[in-house]
């Protein structure tokens, strides 16, 4: 009775036991989040300042939390705001947490700010904990996990089924599910090593590289185009090539890191390490007319601090570019601190597209040896004739093509106007040198029509010609803010026109809805008369009294875009075009009686580029330069630095702003983390280094990390893109640090985390759950069973295509296009096709599927694939309707559908049960139940019905009713959640 009195007693006195708040791990996390923002020392609304104890106090009386005002403001009594302003207010659970706290006196450290956040101290490996089941232990990870369920008073679920190991494993590890010989001989194995030794083969598989290159690419934002609005395609794929290949290696991480940051800086690097360096080539690319060079490549770097700092660092460095960062210790300073290790690169300058300039960074090529010898011989014959061209004496010839332009010019008649109008509401002045001036309301879209009598027969062309005037914008010729203008269409009534060239070259005038001429007025020749000639079909006769009416469309989608001043005239020349030889910019000099010897040459290499008696020469040189081009010479996009004796520097942008430029600042590390080693330079290779020194404190933890992530669906820490007072903090922080520890006293082996992770008795539970620890732990965070969530959408595609038997396993290459649905490379910038790729590499694993930053691939997409145009961390998973709509109706599964209900009719014999067996085995991975069975087979039986009395239907779908019934079965099997789940 004793006894039970006192277990009674105990029972009571548990709940009042009550244990102190933990300012570091429960408070300060809370007021991270929700207070800082407004309340710290970057910005104190209201005055008041919650990162300090001293400042905090105004709002918290300690000890009573019912009288401080912090309270009061988040619980939203009395007749102020709701704090946090604007945000989400505290659940429960923080506000309790606050209220704890403040009744305990609101304790706090002695100095908060002395105390560094616990990332950003370097990882010790901790002791192993004491647990009581310490038999369930396969490795010591698994002590960590199991500490935590003890404490919780949880036990671990029990060990997974073969048929569930195998497969788990293998979508793990490989990305691929396991064979049904390869399922067969997992269970057959008796073996106590067999599941190792299962994990061994998928480690060694080339398609480990595959399956986990995949995440890696999110992080570098790998895409196969530029990106922004034209997306032209680039040449990188050997970049993806690489890492697959460095993880299949096996590559230590510190190295895999080096080559990637500086490969090209390393002593005679190979083509391999300088491939490495197109992670930070992989940065979109602004080619949008009139785009400033220096502003673009700028964003590339601001692109590349915050991407690295991410990527190794799990930090937000990337917020400190406009000011010091509000919640993290970094100021706006070292940002560019951090960017200056990256603008020491080679770049040149190129001329591209009718305005404007672009920096053009290294390209590698990277020929076959076969490929080398042959454009070597093509490369000595271009050479030759290039310097054919270039020593031709064309003195005589020039002189005489520049009498022509002269006499064509002389053959022009101006086009004196009866009327000058426009029919949405400009006004049109008509100049005593028979220019046209436009003035007054300036629509979106103007069309001008201007009238004449002519009496003149033969006429060959007319030409517009656009002229700069003071009164217009920018001195015109075009009237938007810029000058510009576009002029969508020309007509002359009566007269059939064939051609047009401009002082630019051809024109194509071709479809009405297509862009005739523009002039941008950033170009340095804007400001000068620019001319376009039409050319007639046949010469063209006014010999009545009549008008010629001339009509000008002019429309754009900025609008407003017309001309401001212009001129036409006409020729009977038989020749009108000759009046366009040369560029507006070296017209003047054809005035020139006395030239410089700058303006000679100018003018000479010009003509040179247009003389009849070199044109043989010139095709020749086409042709060959064409010929090297079809070699198919692989190339890709890497970094070279540029060689200097200074420390690199940048300026620091005030605001962030490109053009607010404020003091040169030197590369350096934030001073928050290890300090670069005295042994290094502070160039991108030191940086390199020093990101996968032993002494950093977080890129151990964050790689460690993301691996963890990727089996169980969370990371320890679950924000793993942010490791800073604004992310989350590890669910089990000992074994963050004991992982981060191993993975670099392990020689940074990737795969001997993977093993330890895959291997351990956590990660070999069952997924099954109980109602209790779905209303306890909903998100498994504490681990008491296996993991069990749907795979990202290129597993998918992979899974459907291996489950069919269609997948090609084909390695390395250019990227492939698999079939899409019409239309969606449809772009208004672009005329580029997806063109679907035939034969094997149709069914290539989705990794090497093209990526179009502007239109990635729709399946993919639906399943939270990203458009790869800035670091993706981590994926967030999603549920909507229009991904079971893919599964079961997108062109590419539905084939799959079609090559699975084959595969089994063909592999599994005549017995019906028997097919019902192997294709539900091909897509889940298990023996499906005698009850699943039956299912299976009476949903057969139906379709089959269907189809035998609809056979135009059943040929649409497989050869027969009997196929097409199949076909439908193993349509739905593709779309069961336990076929995309990893389960």
């Amino acid at each position: 009775m004793r006894r039970l009195v006192a277990v009674v007693g105990l029972a009571l006195w548990l709940p009042l036991v009550s244990f102190a708040v933990d300012f570091e791990t429960e408070v300060r996390p809370i007021l991270a989040k929700s207070c800082f923002g407004c309340h710290s020392a970057t910005l104190a609304s209201a005055g008041l300042r919650l990162d300090s104890r001293a400042e905090a106090l105004r709002a918290i009386t300690p000890g009573k939390s019912d009288g401080s005002k912090l309270i009061q403001r988040i619980i939203g009594a009395g007749s102020e705001k709701r704090m946090p302003l604007g945000n989400k207010p505290l659940s429960d659970d923080q506000i309790a947490t606050l209220r704890k706290w403040v009744d305990e006196g609101a304790p706090w450290p002695a100095d908060m700010s002395a105390k560094k956040h616990w990332a950003y101290v370097k990882p010790t490996r901790p002791a192993l904990p004491s647990v009581h089941n310490g038999t369930w232990a396969r490795n010591p990870l698994d002590r960590f996990i199991l500490v935590h369920l003890e404490k919780e008073g949880l036990h671990p679920s029990v060990e997974a089924s073969k048929e569930t190991l195998i497969r788990r494993a293998s979508i793990d590890l490989i990305g691929l599910p396991p064979t049904l010989k390869e399922i067969d001989g997992f269970i057959a194995d008796a073996r106590p090593d067999a599941y190792e030794r299962v994990v061994d083969r998928l480690l060694a598989s080339p398609h480990f590289g595959e399956r986990w290159a995949r995440p890696w690419l999110d992080l570098a934002r790998y895409a196969d185009t530029n990106g922004l609005e034209k997306d032209r395609r680039r040449s990188i794929w050997k970049y993806r090539d690489w890492v697959i290949g460095a993880l299949n290696k096996d590559m230590p991480f510190d190295q895999f890191t080096i080559e990637q940051i500086a490969g090209d800086m390393l002593p005679n690097p190979t083509n391999d390490q300088l491939i490495a360096t197109g992670f930070n080539r992989n940065t979109m690319f602004n080619e949008e007319g009139g785009v400033d060079k220096d502003e673009a490549f700028w964003e590339n770097l601001v692109d590349r601090v915050g991407t690295t700092s991410t990527v190794w660092l799990g930090s937000t460095i990337g917020c400190a570019q406009c000011h010091n960062h509000k919640f993290d210790p970094f100021s706006q300073k070292e940002f560019y601190q951090m960017m200056a290790f990256f603008n020491n690169g080679e770049k040149l300058v190129e001329d591209y597209g009718d305005t404007s300039q672009k920096y053009l960074e290294p390209q590698l090529d990277l020929p076959t040896s076969e490929q080398e010898l042959e454009r070597s011989k093509l490369q000595a014959e271009i050479k030759r004739i290039e310097q054919g061209i270039k020593t031709a004496d064309l003195s005589r010839e020039q002189v005489q093509w520049e009498r022509s332009i002269q006499a064509a010019r002389a053959s022009w008649k101006t086009l004196i106007p009866v009327s000058a109008s426009a029919k949405n509401g400009a006004v049109l002045t008509v100049n005593k040198d028979g220019s046209i001036l436009a003035s007054g309301p300036n629509a979106n879209a103007e069309t001008y029509v201007i009238e004449a009598k002519l009496t003149v027969p033969g006429i060959t062309g007319f030409r517009l010609e656009a002229l700069p005037d003071a009164s217009l914008p920018r001195g015109g010729p075009g009237r938007d803010v810029y000058g510009n203008f576009f002029i969508k269409s020309f007509q002359v009534e009566g007269m059939r026109i064939r051609d047009a060239v401009s002082d630019d070259g051809p024109v194509r005038f071709a479809k009405p809805a297509d862009q005739l001429w523009g002039v941008d007025a950033s170009r340095d020749d804007a400001r000068l008369p620019r001319q376009l000639v039409f050319l007639s079909r046949e010469p063209f006769d006014v010999l009545d009294d009549r008008s010629v009416r001339i009509e000008i469309r002019q429309e754009s989608e900025f609008g407003g875009q017309s001309l401001g001043r212009f001129r036409l005239s006409f020729t009977t020349d038989s020749d009108p075009a000759a009046v366009a030889a040369i560029s507006a910019k070296l017209r003047p000099l054809l005035e020139k009686p006395q030239r410089t010897a700058a303006e000679s040459k100018q003018l000479a290499d010009y003509y040179r580029g247009r003389a009849t008696s070199l044109k043989a020469d010139r095709d020749h040189l086409k042709d060959l330069r064409k010929e090297v081009e079809e070699l198919g010479i692989a190339s890709t996009l890497i970094l070279r630095e540029r060689t200097s004796f200074e420390r690199p520097s940048t300026e620091l942008r005030i605001r962030g702003q490109f053009l607010s430029k404020g003091e040169t600042v030197f590369a350096a590390v934030p001073a928050v983390f290890n300090p670069l080693p005295e042994s290094e330079l502070p160039n991108r290779l030191g940086l390199a280094r020093w990101m996968v020194n032993k002494d950093n404190p977080l890129s151990a933890r964050v790689a460690v990390n993301r691996i963890w992530e990727q089996y169980f669906g969370h990371g320890l820490v679950d924000t793993s893109e942010d490791f800073g007072t604004q992310g989350e903090r590890p669910s089990h922080p000992e074994l963050l640090d004991w992982l981060a520890v191993e993975f670099m006293d392990k020689g940074w082996s990737m795969k001997a985390i993977h093993r330890l992770i895959a291997t351990s008795a956590t990660y070999r539970q069952a997924s099954q759950t109980t109602p209790e620890l779905l209303d306890k732990d909903p998100y498994n965070r504490l681990l008491a069973h296996g993991p069990r969530f749907r795979m990202e959408g290129e597993m998918i595609r992979d899974v459907a295509l291996a489950s069919s038997g269609l997948l090609s396993l084909k390695m390395f290459g250019p990227s492939v296009f698999p079939p899409q649905p019409e239309g969606v490379w449809d772009m208004p910038y672009s005329d580029d096709k997806w063109t679907p790729s035939q034969g094997e590499d149709k069914y290539r694993r989705a990794l090497y599927t093209f990526i179009r930053r502007t239109s990635p691939y729709p399946s993919m997409l639906t399943f939270d694939g990203t458009s790869r145009e800035s670091c993706t961390v981590r994926r967030i998973r999603t549920d909507t309707p229009l991904q079971a709509l893919t599964t079961l109706n997108d062109p590419a599964f539905f084939e799959a559908a079609q090559a699975l209900a084959r595969r089994v009719v063909a592999e599994a014999g005549p017995d019906q049960r028997a097919r019902a067996i192997d294709a539900f085995r091909l897509t889940t991975g298990r023996v499906p139940k005698a009850s699943e069975i039956d299912r299976l087979l009476s949903g057969l039986e139906k379709e089959r019905g269907y189809f035998e009395a609809h056979p135009t239907e059943a040929k649409r779908v497989g050869i027969d009713a009997n196929m097409a019934a199949w076909t439908m079965l193993a349509n739905a099997l593709l779309n069961l959640d336990e076929t995309i789940t990893k389960e």
